[in-house]
């Protein structure tokens, strides 16, 4: 009975992180933040799920295989998401007209695909010594 309960609030939890990065991805302006919000709320969401159906089987199959999916998630969200996002920059794809600072202008290499250290200040080297 307290199983189910705990499974039910779990699997509760994770269809509502899902349904928030479904909603990200709809109201999101630009394809970072997208990407942002999908990766953060999608990952939280499966992995409550996968915690929720470990919980209510009970079974040590059906743990280590959720135990499984979720360390792949949490090894492979990230990644990926930062690959969709450099894919983005290196493509073209332009910021939302709110964002304040464009930390890689200037400082990406089209050529090359490296980022060059930023400038130092003046101040920043003095505080060094």
């Amino acid at each position: 009975m307290i199983q189910t309960a705990i499974s039910a609030i779990l699997l509760t939890l994770g269809a509502l992180l899902m349904l928030l990065a479904g909603i990200g991805l709809l109201r999101m302006p630009d394809v970072f933040l997208r990407m942002s919000a999908t990766s953060k709320a999608a990952t939280l969401g499966v992995i409550l799920i996968m915690v929720a159906a470990a919980v209510y089987f009970n079974d040590l199959g059906v743990t280590a295989r959720a135990i499984g999916i979720v360390i792949f998630i949490i090894l492979t969200a990230p990644i990926s998401a930062h690959m969709i996002g450099r894919a983005a920059y290196i493509t073209g794809e332009k910021l939302w007209s709110e964002t304040k600072i464009d930390e890689l202008k200037g400082r990406y290499d089209e050529e090359t695909h490296r980022l060059e250290a930023p400038p130092v200040e003046s101040a920043e080297v003095n505080s060094l010594k």
